[in-house]
């Protein structure tokens, strides 16, 4: 199975979408990396990925390598769950 990345800032109009998005995503036994960019550690990871936009979601396989994205857009929790189980 693959993993989700959530790429979100405090105060950003969509990233509460993109929360309740992780939690679905949660109950669906699906392994999510939550990073907020007002961090060092979040903002590092976010450059590594290029973001540009929040909220940001990705999804990678085991190897790390790119399955999907949305980026300034929350997807709905299906969409994510399809491209997960799809592996």
């Amino acid at each position: 199975m693959g993993t989700v990345k959530i790429f979100y800032k405090d105060g950003c109009p969509m990233c509460p979408m993109a929360k309740r998005l992780k939690d679905n995503l949660q109950e669906n036994n699906v392994d999510v990396h939550y990073y907020n960019v007002e961090t060092a550690d979040g903002l590092a990871e976010a450059t590594f990925y290029r973001v540009l936009a929040l909220p940001t979601i990705l999804v990678e396989d085991e190897m790390e390598n790119g399955l999907g994205e949305w980026r300034g857009t929350v997807p709905k929790v299906e969409e994510v769950l399809h491209v997960v189980q799809g592996l």
